[in-house]
């Protein structure tokens, strides 16, 4: 059941808010924490930051769960947002978590690093309640000011400016085909809300022309968008990016960012354009198709396990959007499933890739990992887990990841999508089963100098324990995933 909330009040508008209220003011009150007390007060900043994260994500869980609108219908509360909220929230915490031991040990330990990812944060929240083109720039704004600074961060090495640079430029020019395709969205249909914009396809006097104006903004619309969830073939800034960036960035890079913008995707092309799904499902086809394929075969070729991740995420978003491209309820809960999945597939293997240190300092290539069954065993079975997973192997998690999102495209008849979706799934699983026998029957290297830390080994075993137990209880997240589709529709 949808609610208006009346606009002459304001204090309920800012309760519906109220989790993004709690992260602007926990940014604020950080950011002058960390002024007065300077870097010292990093960790602290940090911690602080953590728990702001887990309010935010206490509050989001007890907010109602009908639709609510806000703020003009700018602002939209509903099973779906909170679902990937909570997500995001989570997968910010856990990347903020990991990134303790790398910035002392790098000496880029600022009180600014945690305040980014708040504010990062805050603008992905936003995205995720967007309900009108103005607010869904600014969330995405606002979330990609902060990341363009967070992959810059380490000032004093050569490839984390470049990739901060890098990512600045093709944003820039994603924010502007964005914003040409929200201009033309506005220009044909009248308004900015989604609610409108779907109100005017439907109308009886909408005009052919105007129906060919509005799919014209939507194709930019979606090359925007695209390169948020760097989806083929605006995927160009993924491999430099990762690779530049430190470590823990390409971690959060990785996570909470990509559940954002892919919500964001979902509930910018299903809540405007339902009159126009035949036209936006076949963009959607080409570029889950391509995103795929891409993941699946330039991977194959990489030596550095961080950019090997940045292929292996550009496919997962291509399966990802199986699931959009179907544009029905039961696709939609495959995306929501599926992102759930990755979330925590990824974080577990960055958990490892960060501690692929040596007394020299950090090492990426995947040769490093030669022998580590022998050296580390525990954390070789847990990348052995975790990389069948990611390449969709029974009974891990991944493999029920894909079955949801290929059954979505088989009941709406995408019987081409769903083969090729799953023929790249094979080609994929080499790369991953690379690493397996690398790790496995590889000589040994030189083990890893530094044992993980405690926050660390937790954060593994709550990442691998999901991914290798899903299957004895995946009813909670089916049922939770089916309620958050079924507020778009």
């Amino acid at each position: 059941m949808s609610q208006q909330l009346n606009s002459d009040f304001p204090i309920p508008d800012i309760v519906v808010a109220l989790p993004e209220v709690i992260l602007a003011v926990g940014g604020m009150a950080l950011l002058m924490l960390g002024v007065f007390r300077g870097d010292r007060s990093t960790r602290t900043v940090s911690w602080l930051a953590v728990l702001t994260f887990l309010i935010a994500a206490v509050v989001v869980i007890q907010q109602p769960g009908d639709r609510v609108v806000a703020f003009g219908s700018t602002f939209v509360v509903d099973a779906f947002s909170k679902f990937v909220k909570v997500l995001v929230l989570l997968g910010s915490s856990v990347a903020l978590i990991m990134s303790h031991g790398f910035i002392r040990s790098e000496k880029i330990e600022r009180f600014e690093f945690p305040i980014l990812i708040v504010f990062a944060t805050l603008g992905m929240c936003m995205m995720v309640s967007a309900n009108d083109l103005i607010s869904l720039y600014m969330g995405i704004e606002l979330q990609s000011l902060a990341l363009y600074v967070l992959a810059a961060f380490n000032r004093d090495s050569l490839r984390s400016t470049e990739a901060g640079l890098k990512y600045f430029v093709l944003g820039a020019l994603s924010s502007g085909l964005l914003l040409y395709g929200c201009s033309l969205v506005y220009g044909f249909s009248g308004t900015t809300t989604f609610e409108g914009i779907a109100l005017a396809l439907t109308s009886d006097g909408a005009s052919s022309a105007q129906n060919i104006g509005l799919i014209f903004g939507l194709v930019f619309l979606t090359a925007g968008l695209a390169f948020k969830v760097s989806a083929v073939p605006f995927h160009m800034w993924t491999p430099d990016v990762y690779e530049g960036a430190p470590t823990p960035i390409t971690a959060f890079f990785a996570g909470a960012p990509k559940m954002a913008a892919m919500a964001l995707f979902v509930r910018a092309l299903v809540g405007p354009f339902p009159d126009l799904t035949p036209e936006w499902q076949q963009i959607i086809v080409f570029i889950s198709i391509a995103s795929m394929l891409l993941g699946a075969f330039a991977a194959i070729g990489q030596t550095n396990i961080k950019r090997l991740m940045a292929y292996s995420s550009i496919g997962h978003m291509g399966f990802a959007l199986v699931g959009l491209a179907a544009g029905t309820e039961d696709g939609v809960r495959g995306v929501l499933i599926y992102l759930a999945i990755y979330l925590a597939m990824t974080i577990g293997t960055f958990v490892c890739i960060l501690s692929m240190r040596r007394t020299e300092g950090m090492v990426e290539d995947i040769d490093d990992l030669a022998g580590l069954s022998q050296t580390k065993p525990l954390m070789a079975l847990s990348l052995l887990i975790l990389m069948f997973s990611l390449a969709g192997i029974p009974p891990m998690a991944g493999f029920f990841a894909k079955f949801y999102v290929f059954l979505a495209a088989i009941q709406a008849e995408l019987y081409t999508l769903a083969v090729l979706g799953v023929l790249s799934s094979v080609v994929g699983a080499f790369y991953y089963i690379r690493i397996v026998k690398v790790m496995y029957f590889d000589e040994p290297a030189e083990a890893f100098a530094y044992p993980m830390s405690g926050e660390m080994r937790v954060i593994l075993f709550g990442s691998v324990a999901f991914t290798a137990l899903f299957f004895l209880y995946p009813s909670l997240l089916v049922a939770t995933a089916t309620s958050a589709a079924s507020a778009l529709f």
